[in-house]
């Protein structure tokens, strides 16, 4: 096995995704609590502004208690390398999420047991069954009064639409809860609250029937345990480690992440069945993680990731051959060479300088302003990763100077925070109006804490009439420039100067789409790598 071979072999490389207060940055916690990389967890969700979760960095998110950016983590586990990609819940930020799951191999879901399956986890699963990307279930907040656990599972087959295999199962729930039964490996971990540390109490049950479960749970459980299991297995197919990298069933774990509990079968368990990493389409062919040349794209860029420092760090993920530091790779947009003298890895907030990445591996890669987000950088071949768009926004606002003086620092913030994906901008002309789209109002909210805290600019919205935004494209280029004439101040242009049709309703967009048949209107800006290559 080449040194290639036996890296890849050992990344395991996925995001958790939630609806919000699901317990998705809690698990994430403990998760590197049983990695070794943190000590102690805070108590996330008691204390959220004085003690943050490690991996909420960005100040507004402390002070919401929310995540709003996309953060990366890696620890070493059983002798694999781990790289979690913790994303935000909040349905606001919910395309930072969208593109972090075509940088990601697996997915873990995490549904609350109290509140079930909700209209965001809908969404996200989604999201991974267009992509086919394997998923593992874990149903939080145990120790709470929650829905019955089979109710649960036949929600999340139906609202989910996708099979479920149990491989834990809890031995009650809220008050009662004693712990978890491992139907992977055949064991028993018993519950007790224990916030910041490992929980060791795990007792080896090889056989349900033994009076030892009695003992340790008492008759009463160890009977609906029994019965529980016997349902489970007849119920249920065995399961199938293909059926889960083929997307088609989910394996379910219950825990307590709060509490520590059930993270660890959760965490073994993936360690076990996830995938390594996996191949990825460009527009030329698709992409073996083996192949010796080096390629990669960024899907995420971040700016004043240090507020000291005024810094922008676009996150590349690893697709095939060994990134090395200093060395010169193919920019495919820009068509140029570039290379990076301080290439990192992530730990949340602290950064480790590396010398070489591996598929499956996300490096942070200093930016001058050469980055945008879908970008791949080759060995010298020209391709196009796909499957990274931006959407039509749902809400738009006019960004409204409040300080002339300050209107540098304006532009320079908004055009840095929209290359963040953050939100995406629009300029109207004649004026040079900005507009800026969102997919919720939460975004309006951090994009003018930001502009104010991290470049000095004050600035307010102001609604505007539009409810979808379209890219416009045309074989024919004088009906195009015709019909950008017609339109006058509908028409908005996009960071790459592209066209983009500002419907102010969808009859709107509607009866122009009829009315003008040799243009076309396009939701996503998916074509545009198409048009670059």
């Amino acid at each position: 096995m080449s040194t290639i071979e036996q890296e890849i072999a050992k990344r395991r490389t996925f995001g958790i995704i939630s609806h919000p207060d699901a317990g998705k940055t809690t698990l994430t916690e403990k998760l590197l609590l049983f990695g070794g990389a943190i000590q102690t967890a805070g108590a996330v969700k008691s204390n959220k502004i004085k003690k943050s979760a490690t991996s909420d960095f960005m100040e507004i998110e402390k002070q919401r208690g929310i995540s709003v950016a996309t953060s990366v983590m890696t620890f070493e586990y059983h002798d694999l390398k781990i790289n979690i990609l913790d994303t935000p819940g909040h349905k606001d930020f919910a395309e930072d999420t969208y593109r972090t799951l075509t940088a990601v191999d697996s997915v873990i879901l995490v549904i609350d047991c109290v509140k079930g399956v909700e209209e965001q986890t809908e969404r996200l699963m989604e999201v991974c069954r267009m992509r086919k990307t394997p998923v593992i279930i874990f149903i939080n907040k145990m120790d709470r009064e929650g829905q019955n656990p089979f109710d649960l599972l036949d929600e999340l087959e139906q609202k989910l639409m996708i099979k479920v295999r149990p491989l834990t199962w809890p031995i009650n729930i809220g008050q009662n809860f004693k712990g978890v039964y491992n139907l992977y490996d055949k064991s028993l971990n018993l519950f007790s609250v224990n916030k910041t540390r490992i929980e060791r109490d795990i007792v080896a049950i090889d056989d349900l029937n033994s009076p030892e479960l009695d003992k340790q749970v008492g008759e009463r459980d160890a009977n609906q345990l029994r019965e529980d299991v016997e349902l489970i297995e007849g119920v249920y197919d065995e399961f199938d480690r293909q059926a889960y990298l083929d997307a088609d069933v989910a394996p379910v774990f219950f825990g307590s992440a709060v509490n520590n509990f059930g993270v660890q079968e959760l965490l073994d368990t993936f360690c076990d069945i996830a995938p390594a990493t996996l191949p990825r389409p460009t527009d030329v062919r698709v992409i073996i993680p083996t192949d010796k040349k080096f390629s990669g794209f960024v899907f995420k860029i971040h700016a004043n990731l240090d507020p000291k420092h005024r810094d922008r760090i676009a996150f590349l993920r690893v697709c095939s051959g060994i990134f090395e530091r200093n060395k010169f790779y193919h920019h495919v947009r820009l068509d140029k060479d570039v290379r990076f003298s301080n290439p990192y890895n992530f730990m949340a907030q602290s950064k480790d300088v590396i010398d070489e990445a591996f598929p499956g591996d996300v490096v942070g890669l200093y930016d001058t302003g050469n980055f945008k987000i879908g970008d791949t950088l080759t060995e010298g071949e020209d391709f196009f990763f796909q499957g990274i768009p931006s959407f039509s926004p749902e809400i738009f606002k006019e960004l409204i100077n409040m300080d002339p003086l300050k209107s540098k620092q304006l532009e320079k913030g908004i055009q840095q925070l929209t290359d963040e994906g953050v939100a995406q901008l629009f300029l109207i002309q004649p004026g040079n109006r900005k507009v800026v789209g969102t997919v919720g109002d939460l975004q309006f909210e951090v994009i003018q804490y930001r502009l104010e805290h991290e470049y000095g600019a004050k600035c307010r919205f102001d609604s505007m009439p539009i409810s979808k935004a379209c890219w416009i494209t045309s074989d024919n280029p004088a009906k195009l420039q015709e019909y950008i004439r017609l339109k006058g101040t509908q028409i908005g242009y996009d960071k790459d100067e592209h066209p983009v049709f500002l419907a102010e309703s969808d009859w709107m967009l509607r009866m122009n789409i009829q009315n003008n048949p040799d243009i076309r209107f396009h939701q996503t800006s998916e074509f545009k790598l198409a048009m670059e290559a």
